[in-house]
């Protein structure tokens, strides 16, 4: 499906020169004196690159509709990640790149979508948020107030957040994967 250049929208998968972008940041420039332009940000998903793009109103590019599929991850096997189909059982391999910053919350056993183009897997999605639990908090510094400051906190994973000031060692955490941020106490 093409689109104008101004309706580009972070998140958007994008066939833009023989392959295959997300885009991650945009900015809308109207300059004094011609016209207006979308300012691009984008990732090639197949092997990494990222680039800027200035698109006019009058570009277009084709928006990529991705298929999605539901997959368990398994085990890690090196570098790569072994998840299984929930239909057929079939196994894949799967370089641990795809998951890029969310990686260390992938867990065994987890649901996991994987988006796949032309039948062949470019991401993985994890669940927006994961439990954890804070193997060490920071104490709190005196004059802290419960509603205004965070501390550091380190979880299981080896990922560091910041969290409230009554969250202590030992307290099981709801994570958001890809903001990296406490959400609250896991139920």
């Amino acid at each position: 499906m093409k689109i104008s250049g101004v309706d580009i929208r972070p998140g958007n998968i994008l066939e833009y020169e023989g392959g295959i972008w997300k885009v991650a940041k945009i900015q809308h420039t109207q300059p004094g004196k011609g016209g207006a332009y979308m300012q691009v940000e984008m990732k090639n998903l197949m092997d990494g690159r990222k680039t800027n793009v200035r698109f006019r109103s009058a570009d277009t590019v084709e928006k990529v509709r991705l298929d999605t599929k539901d997959y368990q991850f398994l085990y890690e096997d090196g570098s790569q990640l072994v998840f299984m189909d929930a239909d057929t059982y079939e196994q894949i391999n799967l370089d641990s790149d795809l998951l890029g910053d969310a990686r260390p919350f992938l867990q065994d056993g987890m649901q996991v979508s994987l988006e796949l183009w032309e039948e062949r897997p470019i991401s993985v999605a994890l669940p927006n948020q994961v439990e954890a639990t804070i193997v060490d908090a920071d104490a709190v510094v005196k004059g802290q107030t419960a509603s205004s400051s965070y501390k550091p906190a380190m979880l299981d994973n080896g990922v560091r957040i910041m969290v409230p000031p009554h969250i202590e060692s030992g307290t099981r955490i709801v994570v958001d994967v890809y903001e990296q941020s406490y959400v609250g106490k896991a139920g």
